[in-house]
Parts: C-alpha cells; sequence; structure tokens
C-alpha cells in the first residue's frame, strides 16, 4: 500500500495486534479501481453455520451494494457467507449497471469459493455517480480466493480506506463458560460521517455462536449508541455498512442480549466508532460531548448532535476558542426543549455558564488553556429531566476543506 502522507495526529501508534477468528479468512489486493499502487479489494469468508447481522445507511439515494445486501440478510447459513470489499467508487447513482456490477462480483466470487450467491454481501466506498469498472474487481476474485489465510485482516483493513489516513481495528477476548471467545473488527470512515444506522463500512466478527435474530437484535441496539452517536460532518453516506459474523467456532453459545458477550462487542462498536472521528477529515481535536438534564434521551441526542455539528462551534474548537456561546446557540437552534434559565455548560471540569449566565467562578484564561488539549469533553445539562446522551465529533479545520475540494481529482 501506498505511503499516507499527513496520518491524523490523533491516530494511534500502530495498528492493534488482532487475534485470529475461527472459521475466518482474510485475503486483500490491488485492482485500480481508482487507486494505484495501494491495495483497493479484500474478500473475507466465514465457514459454514455462520450467522451474519448487518445495519444499513436509511439514505434515500443507497448504493446498489447496500439493497443487495440488505435483501439477502437472514438468508441461509448453512453454506457459510463471503464478504466483498472495494474501494476507490461507490457504485452508487448509477442505476442499472450498479446492479449489474453488484451481479457480476457476486456471480465471480461464488465461482471462485463455492458460495451461493445469495450468501455474498458485497460493499463499495468511494466516489457516487461514477460506473464501477467490475472488470477489474473480477479479475481478481480467483486471485483473492486462492490467498485467503486466518491471518489476513490488517491487509483488509488498508484495503476498505479511502481518504482514511489510518487503518482501524478493535479488539476483545472475553471467558463465558470458562471459554475464549473473541471478537475482531475492522473499519474505514473520515468523511461523509454522519450515520444513521453505522458508519461508512465496519466488519466486525467473532467466534461465539449465535442465532442471527439474536444477533441482529443486539447489533442494532448497540449501533445505536455506538456508531450513531458520531458525526464528522453531518453528511450521511450512500454506502454505508456494518456487517457483523458470528461463526460459531469457539462452541460457546450466547442466548440472551445482556451479558459479558454484549458488553464486549459494545467496547468494540465503541472504539471503532471513535477512531472514524478521530480520522475525520483534517481533524486535530477528538470532542465527547455530553447532555444531561434534557427531557428526554431523544431530546438530549438531539442537542449534542446539534452542538457536534455546528461548524460554528466546530470552527471554534479548532481555533481553541473557549466560545461557550456557539454551544448555547446549538442548544437553543436544535428544536429540541431548552430553557435558557436553567441552562449549564462546563469544558471538562471546568463550569462555563450556569442557570442561563456565565458562572461566577469562570476565569477565560482557565477556558482558553483547556481548548489546547487534542481530546475535550463539553457538557451541557438541560435542568429539564433525566435525558441524557453522548455524542462524539471532532473539529473542522481547512484540512477539510482542502481534501474533499480535490476528492474526484
Amino acid at each position: 500500500m501506498a505511503t499516507i502522507e499527513n496520518v491524523s495526529p490523533l491516530a494511534p501508534a500502530a495498528f492493534p495486534d488482532l487475534p485470529e477468528i475461527g472459521g475466518v479468512k482474510f485475503a486483500s489486493g490491488e485492482a485500480g479501481v481508482k487507486y494505484s499502487g495501494r491495495k483497493d479489494v479484500c474478500l473475507i469468508t466465514l465457514a459454514p453455520g455462520s450467522a451474519v447481522a448487518g445495519t444499513f445507511t436509511k439514505s434515500a439515494t443507497r448504493s446498489a451494494n447496500v439493497l443487495d445486501c440488505q435483501r439477502k440478510l437472514g438468508s441461509d447459513s448453512a453454506a457459510g457467507a463471503a464478504f466483498f470489499i472495494n474501494s476507490g467508487n461507490s457504485n452508487a447513482f448509477t442505476g442499472r449497471a450498479g446492479e449489474g456490477s453488484v451481479q457480476a462480483i457476486s456471480k465471480s466470487i461464488a465461482e471462485a469459493t463455492g458460495l451461493p450467491e445469495n450468501r455474498i454481501f458485497t460493499s463499495s466506498t468511494g466516489v457516487i455517480g461514477e460506473r464501477l469498472p467490475h472488470e477489474k474487481i473480477t479479475a481478481k476474485v480467483a486471485d483473492l480466493a486462492a490467498d485467503l489465510s486466518a491471518g489476513g485482516i490488517e491487509g483488509a483493513a488498508q484495503a476498505i480506506m479511502t481518504t482514511d489516513t489510518f487503518a482501524k481495528a478493535a479488539t476483545a477476548t472475553i471467558e463465558i463458560e470458562g471459554q475464549p471467545v473473541k471478537i475482531a473488527g475492522i473499519a474505514k470512515g473520515s468523511g461523509m460521517i454522519a450515520p444513521d444506522m453505522a458508519t461508512m463500512l465496519v466488519y466486525i466478527f467473532t467466534d461465539a455462536k449465535v442465532e442471527q435474530t439474536l444477533l441482529q437484535t443486539m447489533l442494532s441496539e448497540l449501533t445505536n449508541v455506538t456508531f450513531n452517536c458520531i458525526t464528522v460532518d453531518s453528511d450521511t453516506s450512500t454506502s454505508d455498512t456494518l456487517l457483523l459474523g458470528a461463526t460459531g467456532a469457539s462452541g460457546v453459545e450466547i442466548t440472551e442480549i445482556a451479558g459479558t458477550f454484549h458488553d464486549a462487542l459494545e467496547q468494540v462498536m465503541l472504539e471503532l466508532s471513535h477512531l472514524v472521528v478521530k480520522d475525520g477529515e483534517g481533524a486535530t481535536k477528538f470532542v465527547e460531548i455530553q447532555v444531561t438534564g434534557a427531557a428526554n434521551d431523544v431530546d438530549a441526542k438531539t442537542h449534542g448532535l446539534a452542538i457536534a455539528n455546528s461548524p460554528l462551534v466546530k470552527t471554534a474548537v479548532a481555533g481553541e476558542d473557549a466560545n461557550w456561546g456557539r454551544v448555547v446557540m446549538a442548544v437553543g437552534k436544535s428544536g429540541a426543549a431548552a430553557d435558557r434559565d436553567l441552562l449549564s455548560i462546563r469544558f471538562g471540569d471546568i463550569v462555563v455558564a450556569e442557570k442561563g449566565w456565565v458562572a461566577e467562578s469562570y476565569a477565560e484564561e482557565d477556558g482558553a488553556a483547556y481548548m489546547k488539549r487534542d481530546h475535550l469533553v463539553i457538557g451541557v445539562d438541560l435542568g429539564l429531566g433525566d435525558g441524557k446522551a453522548t455524542v462524539w465529533t471532532c473539529d473542522l479545520t481547512h484540512g477539510y476543506i482542502s481534501i474533499n475540494a480535490d476528492y474526484r481529482s
């Protein structure tokens, strides 16, 4: 893969050491869909008996790949499954040609792996509105199938990147009934991030045995408190896809939503969602917005996203300006219930405003010093009820403009 310049200052020091997940194999390679000199396709296979769950964008212009995956969810798991991803072209807004590309790729993978086409889930990410040159992809499928290995997950994480500056992964290993159960996931996402389901592209794997409807219920619930609580730029992609595969290779069966496995899966999903925000296009600050005291949880999330998506709040953060008035503005415009005279705001542990006015204890120099950190917490209490929510975002810098102004060139 070509070296990526200007890696996000919020990036982890290194790609994590991920465990092999029994029943899952990976292969990645170069098809030249858009990029040259870097991986842009990957194939992932899951053993027979694997359950697959997914959440997807609610965009009215979602891609042919997303629509195809939605139709296939819940299909028979006896034959196993495959995930295929290409970067550089989203295969979105391409009409019947897009559907034809999905069919051609699925057929090629079926022939190379022996899997039925209804168990092949494809994803495409990149430029919208350009036909996918699927012939470049199908020409590589046989090589990918021959290259499958249990240790190829890092290459897969690299292959799904577009404007990302680093490959993203997270893992957890827990013990259930005296047996280790492993979870590992990869993600891509940097811009066009305001998910309404999951986030750009995410693939998570576990060796636990989980029945498909239970797996789907768990995934949908956890999506709402992880990936659906992040935003970089308020834009929702046409291609957002999150797929979760459970192979059962550990022999440990999960029969309830709550419990150790649920918590470990949430940890992995939350870490992946945070990595996407930390790689937000041009980002230099990671921001957690904690909303409490709202009339209800829905209102709390509405307020949180209004703050997180405000260009004025985000540019103030980028400029390290402790401009709490912009937070007040964002709360007021959100449309959710608020009372000016009950509102309080804090930056970290610093009380900035309370009871609708600047706090007597607040010193501007304290706020200014806090804003120089690269991880920030903005707290807002509405004083109206017990509603609460936490959302995550990043700052908005000139880097975001530079990246997106040149995206198709």
